[in-house]
């Protein structure tokens, strides 16, 4: 990069304004949007962008044609609206820079279990506390600081090639909003979402496959319990099964940036139900999972492998043998995927983190589903996550992130923006 450049990175990290940005993070996570219903923060993001000098669309793609697509990543949740927004700065030639967040959130659970309002965005000990905090508003306000950050330095005007903001909905049950972005026209040359990753750089990602299992059994009156088969213990059979699997499945796993992780590819039981009287031996019992894809594995893959399974197991018993489970994919379809190590991205994201932190990021696989995966398979477009905060308070009590990072990853943005893109004049 030129001394120019360089000095246009340099300025646009300084230009953050830390304390905007902490206000900006708090106003986020006080609005409510879990997954499904986005559309209140996806107007108000639209509004900021556009002031920060973007060019935004705010659009509304069908969700029932987008269900039509062949890349559709399934869906939790139903929805009527789908509310995407895209903001675009730079001369729209040249090479285009990807920064895209998901405006969902998880539910905040029983309220009793937080030691804060999940709504009320409480600062402690430089950490902001609500839902959504860390997963991931923590890296919706990181784009917007750097994109304010580029303006009130100069660069934004001056991008020699085209910066495209994508904030989508409905990453947490799928990823369907980052999939109607890219159907609109949201690729690029290279694409970071600033998922929660502790300034790490993910460069590898397992996936995850929602399932249902219908197990069934026998009626019996209790007092003749042996007379009936209860579904429970057919279920209690399966479930030893999948743990033996799942251990099968992460023992074979050669790639060290997965092993690493310890269990790289979990199975479990999320949801149980079934009985419909007390003093009836249970016919059938309804169970709801995740079973995770493994690395280079499609979604459809990871269902055949779960499907042998429950096969094999119930081949081994007689009564499932004749009475086999129906087990359905359902819900969010999330591949895996992953950038080699030396791709030009990661090397020169971990290049200008080094340079504006004084800390060189680890290059690091982790366990779970991403946006990411879409980008690089459907958008052809390699993608990166870097980010604020720590995967492992995501979806729990007191979810929190720290400003530090925040602030920081606000930085390495607007710093890395005109490292790849240099700047005119």
């Amino acid at each position: 990069m030129s001394p120019k450049n360089d000095r246009a990175a340099a300025d646009a990290a300084a230009a953050v304004d830390a304390p905007a940005l902490i206000e900006e993070l708090r106003a986020l996570v006080r609005m409510r949007s879990p997954t499904g219903s986005e559309d209140e923060i996806a107007a108000v993001l639209a509004d900021r962008l556009e002031d920060a000098g973007l060019d935004v669309e705010l659009f509304h793609p069908d969700p029932a044609a987008l269900r039509g697509d062949p890349a559709w990543p399934g869906e939790e949740v139903p929805r009527e609206t789908l509310t995407v927004v895209l903001g675009r700065a730079g001369t729209g030639t040249g090479r285009r820079i990807i920064l895209s967040g998901h405006t969902d959130v998880v539910p905040a659970g029983d309220p009793g279990t937080w030691t804060t309002d999940p709504w009320g965005g409480e600062i402690r000990d430089g950490r902001l506390y609500g839902r959504g905090a860390n997963d991931m508003k923590g890296g919706v306000a990181a784009i917007l600081g750097a994109v304010r950050a580029l303006a009130a330095s100069g660069s934004l005007a001056r991008l020699r090639g085209e910066l495209l903001v994508a904030l989508v909905p409905s990453e947490e049950d799928g990823g369907q909003g980052t999939l109607a972005a890219i159907r609109a026209g949201a690729t690029g040359d290279l694409a970071i979402i600033p998922e929660p990753s502790m300034l790490d750089i993910v460069i590898a990602h397992a996936g995850a496959i929602t399932f249902r299992l219908s197990v069934p059994g026998r009626a019996a009156h209790a007092s003749k319990r042996r007379e009936g088969v209860s579904a429970l213990d057919n279920l209690g059979l399966l479930v030893r099964a999948l743990e033996a699997d799942e251990a099968r499945r992460n023992e074979a796993e050669a790639e060290p940036l997965m092993t690493d992780l310890g269990l790289p590819y979990p199975t479990i039981v999320g949801k149980v139900r079934g009985g419909e009287w007390a003093s009836t031996v249970m016919d059938l019992v309804i169970a709801e999972g995740r079973y995770g894809v493994r690395l280079g594995q499609t979604p459809e893959e990871a269902f055949e492998e779960l499907r042998a399974c429950v096969t094999a197991a119930c081949e081994a018993d007689p009564f499932l043998r004749d009475h086999p489970p129906l087990l359905e994919l359902t819900g969010g379809q999330f591949g895996s995927s992953r950038v080699a190590a030396d791709d030009e991205l990661p090397v020169a994201l971990a290049r200008v983190a080094h340079r504006v932190t004084g800390r060189r990021p680890a290059l690091l696989g982790v366990p779970y589903g991403a946006d990411m995966r879409l980008f690089i398979d459907v958008a052809r477009t390699p993608c990166v996550m870097f980010g604020p905060g720590d995967v492992r308070l995501a979806h729990g009590a007191d979810e929190r992130v720290p400003l530090d990072e925040v602030e920081d990853c606000a930085r390495v943005l607007a710093a890395f923006v005109v490292d790849q893109l240099g700047v005119a004049g």
